[in-house]
């Protein structure tokens, strides 16, 4: 896979975010400038509300900014379509969310294939393995995420959002729906391969302690960066 070279390999340029309600127009974010380097690791930290999740998503081409640019890799977002963007995160991002968004009529190891087989590289079936055991779950590849721990199904996602070796990883809330103690095994790993692997890490997180392993913290309040 062809990885991108830039220094700064996500860029903002004055981001928008409106959401028309049957009333108002509510601003979700405003005015939002950043730079994010290759193989740095970024929280983005704030209250319930201050738009992180909405940024997270805007960054990862998920979702339209109303204003501004993104630019990803160096291929500016606003200028592609959906499948335009598509193509871009199958080429460099990884995902790992707090519901964790298994398919659940495949196992562990067939969700971890998945985005191989989407990307149609499939015939990896060493490398996969030895992720799934990186990630501790040689014993469980083929259980279903029902027959799986939410400890268990968040490493079958984090493995899943490795297997492509991507640029950039995205995180919104990895830890959410885990007890402590799960959380910060968790968490670990995570750390251990982004650092392993060289990615970028951009993660949305509520937790101090978490925010503070990494390189550097984006606070948000009510849609738009402190300074």
């Amino acid at each position: 896979m062809e990885k991108c070279e830039s220094e700064a390999i996500v860029i903002a340029n004055n981001l928008g975010k409106e959401v028309a309600s049957q009333f108002e127009t509510l601003t979700i974010l405003a005015g939002v400038s950043l730079q994010i380097k290759r193989a740095e690791s970024v929280a983005i930290v704030g209250v319930s509300g201050s738009g992180k999740s909405t940024l997270l998503g805007l960054l990862a081409g998920l979702d339209e900014p109303t204003c501004g640019e993104v630019s990803l890799c160096g291929q500016s977002l606003s200028k592609l379509d959906e499948d335009g963007r598509a193509l871009v995160r199958a080429e460099h991002v990884g995902f790992v969310f707090q519901s964790f968004q298994l398919l659940p009529n495949l196992t562990a190891l067939e969700n971890v294939l998945l985005p191989l087989e989407i990307a149609n590289k499939e015939g990896q079936k060493a490398h996969v393995e030895g992720l799934m055991k990186r990630v501790g779950l040689s014993d469980r590849q083929h259980h279903y995420p029902s027959q799986l721990s939410g400890g268990e199904q968040q490493r079958v996602a984090i493995a899943r959002a490795f297997v492509t070796e991507p640029t950039i990883l995205f995180a919104d809330e990895p830890t959410g729906n885990l007890d402590s103690a799960t959380g910060a095994t968790i968490i670990d790993l995570l750390f251990e391969l982004n650092q392993s692997n060289n990615t970028t890490l951009i993660m949305v997180t509520h937790d101090a302690n978490l925010a503070q392993r990494c390189d550097r913290q984006i606070r948000l309040q009510a849609g738009q960066i402190q300074s």
